[in-house]
């Protein structure tokens, strides 16, 4: 006996994480609330990533639909269900006692309440990625989910530290030191992931390596110095060494606020001013989605300056680490004034081609993986991308520590040999932020 078919109805915010998302619920039929298209109509203006996705999704419902309308449901696809269109349904009583304002979210509640009554005999499943319609959902005895398809299975592989190995052999940590080519890897049984770094130590020595997966061989890493920036700890100091790597072409640095992430992704693009044309730094800002800030006085520049400011103290503190008349900071300067050095919202260069360009996207954590997937296909020759965040600190209210996009993009990547991943465990910032992060 086959499985029983599912009927899934989706929430606007599912749409907007994933456009393409109709086509990845298999043989499972799907549900738009017509309330869903309403939504959908007031966010397609704009220059926000929210607008580019709610456009694209009505584009794919165009294709799809043709010169027909959706009674019956339309074929998704070679072994996929139909996706049809639900108008407006009467709320039942419980719904008009529970709920008497007649919003979006409870519209969409009382399409699938209906939905589910008509379907008695099918399992009928709202998705959504808000947390507090779910619980809305199952107050009425409806079944709902999060949107589960581009969530991190393994989410340790993300968020653990660096691989420290004690009592390590002695014979190859002094090879490290004295083979500046390398060891072969197979001499040290640790079966490493491409550029994977290790803290091997012994009760006389210890080395931080390097698995170079083009040469099959573990290198030694050394601390490096880059535009005033010095590394603090172990983890800085390989964040270093992949940033100024030039065969890897794209890195993931997370860990909590005060160690380092940006600040050295920053030092080292300037240290490789000479290979790029161009460095963008850029980041994600939440608030627009949610339209907060419009109540901020002044123009669109005044508006964005302070969620852009964090980028601005990073780079304050590598100008602070030369005298006045440096060359070192003449050349900062000329950079900024000439654009060579760019610190801008994200949403102003989409859709821009990046050549020659050490990009780095700060906050990636409040990214969804298609957003992450869009900025890393914009890639061209000799580029590289660099991706910030905390994975613990998420402000979008759709994403979490496994569906957003920094996740995605760290596990899915992992084992390319142009990719490198650190995680940065240690604070650096100071001892009492080092002490809030952990205790409060």
């Amino acid at each position: 006996m086959g499985k029983t078919k599912k009927t899934f109805v989706l929430d606007t915010n599912v749409l907007l994480h994933d456009y393409q998302c109709i086509y990845r619920f298999q043989d499972n039929d799907l549900v738009i609330p017509i309330v869903v298209l309403e939504e959908l109509d007031k966010l397609k203006r704009g220059n926000d990533l929210i607008n580019y996705h709610a456009r694209e999704f009505t584009r794919e419902l165009d294709k799809l639909s043709g010169d027909h309308l959706f009674n019956g449901g339309i074929k998704l696809g070679r072994g996929l269900g139909k996706l049809s269109i639900e108008t407006g349904k009467p709320f039942s009583d419980e719904m008009c006692e529970s709920f008497p304002e007649k919003t979006p979210d409870h519209r969409i509640l009382a399409i699938t309440d209906h939905i589910r009554k008509r379907f008695s005999r099918r399992p009928v499943i709202l998705i959504s990625k808000d947390i507090n319609l779910r619980m809305k959902a199952k107050s009425l005895g409806i079944l709902s989910q999060d949107y589960e398809s581009d969530k991190v299975a393994n989410l340790e592989s993300v968020d653990r530290a660096i691989e420290m190995h004690e009592d390590f052999d002695e014979r190859l940590i002094s090879r490290l030191y004295e083979e500046p080519e390398g060891v072969p890897a197979a001499d040290f049984k640790l079966d490493p992931e491409p550029h994977q770094y290790y803290i091997l130590r012994s009760s006389k020595a210890s080395v931080l390596a390097h698995y170079d997966p083009l040469r099959e061989v573990m290198d030694r890493v050394e601390k490096y110095r880059v535009y005033g920036i010095e590394p603090r700890n172990a983890e800085q100091t390989f964040s270093i060494d992949a940033l100024i790597r030039p065969e890897l072409q794209l890195i993931s640095l997370t860990g909590k606020a005060g160690t380092g992430k940006t600040l050295l992704a920053l030092a080292a693009a300037l240290h490789q001013d000479n290979r790029y044309k161009q460095i963008l730094l850029a980041r994600p800002i939440i608030p627009l989605a949610n339209r907060d800030i419009g109540f901020l006085p002044g123009d669109v520049n005044e508006k964005i300056g302070p969620y852009m400011q964090p980028l601005f103290d990073n780079l304050s503190v590598i100008k602070n680490k030369f005298k006045t008349q440096s060359r070192e900071l003449a050349k900062i300067e000329e950079m900024e004034r000439t654009g060579k050095l760019v610190i801008t919202p994200l949403a102003y260069i989409r859709g821009r081609s990046l050549s020659d360009v050490f990009f780095i996207v700060d906050e990636a954590q409040n990214l969804t993986p298609h957003e992450v997937k869009t900025i890393i296909t914009r890639a061209g020759e000799n580029t590289k991308i660099v991706f910030t965040g905390d994975i613990h600190q998420i402000d979008s209210p759709y994403l979490d520590m496994k569906s957003n996009g920094l996740s995605y993009m760290t596990d899915k990547m992992k084992g390319q040999d142009i990719f490198a991943h650190v995680n940065l465990v240690k604070g650096e910032r100071s001892y009492l932020s080092e002490l809030a992060s952990n205790l409060l």
